[in-house]
């Protein structure tokens, strides 16, 4: 397993020694710097390869929400401060974890795993972007139709039936919405309703819970909203 790379941005000279000696009891943390000012780290940040932040909010001179908007290239966060009332501020910036001032070992190691998992994911993102899916084949019309996946409008979903909008005509299919959303890849597709899957790339506007694909208006639905918005908001 590949290690992680830490800082430790934290005014606080107990906590950053609290900090640094939990980074110490976790065979897959490495401690690379740690310092008392939000200037410094944006310095740390620009020399070194840092994959988890943590990160406390209640700062003087530049807080750490400042700290995080004047980083372009952000690595995962976990924010430490001793003021619950920062936590729902701190999760509008896509934070892995809050940790709430004093905090134990236990919860200390369930914040870092949690990091732990989503830098993995991370970290295997690209190596699945380097072999994209170029097209599928599905039945239609009594034979199989091959389908460029990069022809792909949006998908919709009837009670046995799948309608699969291109670029250059509409193809009907016997074959259920969750069969065809395996089929297809999951970096530019999404689900936004039980009955529509729609080509990340194809979105012409966003309007009311509504996204607009060419004439058509697809609703999103409440299941799908957060994450939806989620991948809108980081490619703003």
């Amino acid at each position: 397993m590949n290690r992680i790379n830490c800082l430790i941005v934290d005014d606080e000279p107990a906590a950053l020694e609290v900090l640094e000696h939990f980074i110490a009891r976790v065979f897959f943390l490495q401690l690379i710097k740690k310092c008392q000012h939000a200037i410094e780290a944006m310095q740390i940040l620009e020399e070194n390869k840092i994959d988890l932040l943590f990160l406390d909010i209640n700062m003087p001179d530049i807080d750490g929400l400042q700290l995080l908007k004047s980083i372009k290239s952000k690595p995962v966060v976990i924010f430490t401060t001793g003021y619950k009332e920062y936590a729902l501020n701190g999760y509008e910036f896509d934070i892995v974890d809050f940790l709430l001032k004093p905090f134990d070992f236990e919860r200390f190691l369930r914040a870092v795993n949690k990091a732990n998992n989503l830098i993995s994911k991370l970290t295997l993102l690209p190596v699945s972007l380097h072999k994209p899916q170029q097209f599928i084949f599905v039945k239609a019309d009594y034979k199989l139709v091959k389908i460029n996946v990069d022809d792909i409008l949006f998908v919709e979903g009837l009670k046995d039936y799948i309608k699969i909008f291109t670029k250059q005509k509409l193809i009907l299919t016997l074959m259920s919405i969750t069969a065809i959303e395996e089929k297809l890849p999951p970096d530019e597709f999404f689900r936004l309703h039980r009955s529509y899957i729609i080509s990340l790339s194809k979105i012409d506007s966003v309007s009311r819970h509504r996204v607009i694909i060419g004439e058509k208006f697809i609703p999103i639905s409440v299941p799908y909203r957060e994450k939806f918005y989620l991948i809108i908001d980081k490619s703003v």
